[in-house]
């Protein structure tokens, strides 16, 4: 593992962007708007279970999550077509993320019930908003999507489809993934993931690497933070990591946390600033999600130029920072 103290270059930060009006950016699209292409998010949706100690109990809310479910409300948020795919148990907890997950209208939603596996948990503690992850997920439903019924290519504008990382950590759901990476090659469409490089799931840490890098390298659209990069790759400078990735052709983008976010694409490389507070500090759960969210709304269906990546960026950016604002990963 790298030490991870870095030394990234920011003598590529494009100044202009940060002081670019708004009214040269994206504006998110209306409902509707495009009509020709539609983003399809597959994966967990799930429990997170926030709380803490109060006096002799321990007192959990449950908030809907899962991050291709937080990826996808928040690119439907951002006006793009979406449709989300998952699956949870025939319990009261499933029963709630059904009928909570109604609520963001996307434009395609199935919701699988499991009537022998539970729906999974995430237990999520919270320290000056910082949170740490547990997973209650013993053959749980999340990673047992059946596709049997599906085909992509009844989706007729599909664009791209988005892949959670949870299932990895299971054999059935490596499985899953491939056949959704098989899937979507056939259909022409864009794969895209974020790799939320979870390794205290996994037996240990090779194991961990052998999952994710078969789903990496198939990715036209990929997305690391800063310490997912290094520990991936092994490399602590952030230019020389992407590098070593050999993913020229696809979409790298690495979050930076209050630094912002960069970007690597066929030869164009840089360092966006990040969005302005939009409040209070109150729970970072779903940030990174909901600015990936809001990234593919803003390149689907648009030529990947150098402008149009950098203004997606700042509205992704900005996504995040008022995900922040409050507790739990989505808002409905």
């Amino acid at each position: 593992m790298p030490e991870l103290t870095k030394k990234y270059k920011y003598d590529i930060i494009h100044a202009d962007m940060a002081e670019r009006s708004e009214e040269h950016c994206l504006a998110p699209h209306a409902h509707g708007e495009r009509g020709e292409s539609m983003i399809l998010s597959i994966g967990e949706i799930l429990a997170d279970m926030v709380g803490g100690s109060e006096g002799d109990s321990l007192a959990l809310h449950a908030y809907c999550g899962g991050a291709p479910f937080n990826c996808a409300v928040n690119a439907k948020q951002a006006g793009a077509k979406v449709g989300f795919l998952g699956r949870v148990g025939d319990d009261p907890v499933g029963r709630f993320l059904k009928s909570y997950a109604r609520r963001a209208q996307f434009d395609y939603l199935e919701i699988q019930t499991d009537e022998v596996r539970s729906t999974t948990l995430a237990f999520v503690t919270l320290t000056d908003g910082e949170r740490d992850f547990s997973f209650n997920r013993h053959d749980t439903a999340d990673y047992h999507i059946d596709l049997s019924h599906m085909d992509f290519a009844a989706f007729a504008d599909l664009h791209i489809v988005h892949l959670g990382s949870l299932m990895l950590s299971e054999e059935e759901g490596r499985a899953l993934a491939h056949e959704i990476v098989k899937r979507t090659r056939k259909t022409g469409a864009k794969l895209s993931f974020d790799v939320n490089f979870r390794k205290d799931i996994y037996a240990d840490f090779e194991d961990a690497l052998r999952a994710y890098r078969p789903f990496v390298a198939e990715a036209d659209i990929l997305k690391f933070s800063e310490d997912e990069l290094a520990e991936f790759t092994g490399i602590a400078d952030m230019d020389q990591a992407v590098m070593s990735l050999n993913k020229p052709d696809s979409l790298v983008v690495v979050t930076l946390g209050k630094r912002g976010c960069a970007y690597y694409y066929r030869g164009l490389h840089g360092v966006m600033p990040p969005a302005p507070d939009a409040g209070e500090r109150v729970d970072t759960t779903g940030a990174g999600d909901a600015f990936f969210g809001a990234l593919l709304a803003h390149i689907d269906g648009r030529e990947l130029t150098k402008e149009n990546i950098e203004c997606a960026l700042m509205r992704a950016n900005e996504a995040g920072a008022r995900t922040i604002c409050f507790k739990g990963a989505v808002r409905l």
